[in-house]
């Protein structure tokens, strides 16, 4: 069986911190070039690469590391780095205690279009000058997250929300907006609770809408908008990544796992699961195995 290392610590020098930056270059010779198994955080994770080769594979995609990259893993995501030689750049992990602490609204996080949990999570890939805008930021944070200035936990706050708003403006959908339309952004927010509590039960777009007191075209309609995938899409998202992480990282049978998903065949399980990912649920956990 397949077991799946959870790392807790979001600093890993100090425990008690809820933030932490580090030198990919320094976190490579610290590991000595080791390749990380595939793990997952309970907290979020921004990597700002400048150079780099090889491999990331976050929740079983894999995306061709290069440089002046942007990645951003959200809590419970699984991923692996697989580097080729020493990476240049930065890695930026906080919780949202730390978010709480510095007065960062969690609806902050959740508006932008930059921590997607489920379905694909390819990289940004900025021009010059807007990549070396948002590695500025990443210095100065570096900076102040080793000096001892007076309120250095608020400044580096204030620092990490300037960074997350200047790559969310990078995105193509969703550029964050000033809180005016909060409707929209309250809609996906509670859509997205809805799925994480109810995907293993109710797979229609239909539920989660009435849910909302709102129609299956209005919701589909906000979330498309938004986070550029209709409201079906984004549940079967969720439930092809949650499949993904059990056949690899359990000894489940298909049809169990199916069980567990809210299929009530394993037959439609597996149709399903192939129908999303171009591959059967047996096939996918080989290829993973080897």
């Amino acid at each position: 069986m397949n077991t799946v290392k959870t790392y807790h610590k979001v600093n890993s020098i100090n425990e008690n911190v809820s933030f932490g930056i580090s030198k990919m270059e320094d976190i490579y010779t610290m590991r000595k070039g080791k390749i990380d198994e595939p793990h997952r955080h309970n907290f979020y994770t921004v990597l700002i690469i400048n150079k780099a080769t090889g491999v990331h594979k976050i929740d079983f995609n894999s995306y061709k590391l290069k440089n002046k990259q942007l990645y951003f893993v959200a809590p419970g995501q699984v991923h692996q780095l697989e580097e080729k030689e020493k990476s240049i750049g930065y890695s930026i992990t906080f919780s949202t205690e730390f978010l709480v602490e510095n007065s960062i609204q969690l609806s902050f996080i959740e508006s932008l279009s930059l921590f997607n949990s489920y379905g694909q999570s390819p990289p940004l890939m900025p021009k010059d000058e807007k990549f070396l805008k948002v590695e500025n930021f990443a210095k100065e944070i570096h900076s102040l997250n080793n000096g001892n200035d007076l309120m250095k936990e608020m400044s580096i706050g204030s620092f990490l929300k300037l960074l997350l708003i200047e790559c969310n403006n990078l995105c193509s959908f969703n550029p964050i907006e000033s809180y005016i339309n909060q409707a929209g952004n309250q809609i996906i927010r509670e859509f997205k609770k809805s799925v994480d509590k109810e995907y293993r039960k109710e797979h229609s777009t239909k539920f989660y809408a009435s849910h909302l007191n709102i129609t299956a075209d209005h919701l589909n309609r906000i979330i498309k908008s938004k986070i550029g995938q209709t409201a079906k899409e984004y549940i079967q998202s969720r439930i092809v990544t949650e499949a993904k992480r059990l056949l690899y990282f359990t000894d489940l049978s298909n049809k169990e796992i199916g069980f567990e998903l809210g299929f009530s065949e394993p037959a439609n399980f597996s149709a399903f699961f192939k129908k999303c990912t171009k591959i059967s649920p047996s096939n996918f956990k080989v290829k993973e195995v080897e």
